[in-house]
């Protein structure tokens, strides 16, 4: 059984920071893909950054410069490194892994106001 379990979000300040954790189960982590996905409000939910098993990153460009995707195989966790908060990277955030049909986290809610 797949299982991703995200944390790390909380309510941060405009200019702060915030580290999102997945933790994967039930998948052989060091070869899958990874990759972070967020919602808004009223919003369709986009790819924040993936990241290949090779380590290769890509990210959206509303976030290049101020958020780091990493992981961790050894304890197939994937991070999420986030800089600079704007308010508009208000959002669920999700843990998502492209093995079989795909599957997604429960989401972690990331929130920044003053």
């Amino acid at each position: 059984q797949v299982q991703l379990v995200e944390s790390g979000g909380g309510l941060v300040q405009p200019g702060g920071s915030l580290r999102l954790s997945c933790a994967a189960s039930g998948i052989i982590f060091s070869i899958n893909p990874m990759g972070w996905y967020r919602q808004a409000p009223g919003k369709e939910r986009e790819l924040v950054a993936g990241i290949t098993r090779g380590g290769t990153t890509n990210y959206a460009e509303s976030v290049k410069g101020r958020f780091t995707i990493s992981r961790d195989n050894p304890k197939n966790t994937v991070y999420l490194q986030m800089n600079s908060l704007k308010p508009e990277d208000t959002a669920v955030y999700y843990c998502y892994v492209p093995y079989g049909p795909g599957y997604w986290g429960q989401g972690t809610q990331v929130t920044v106001s003053s």
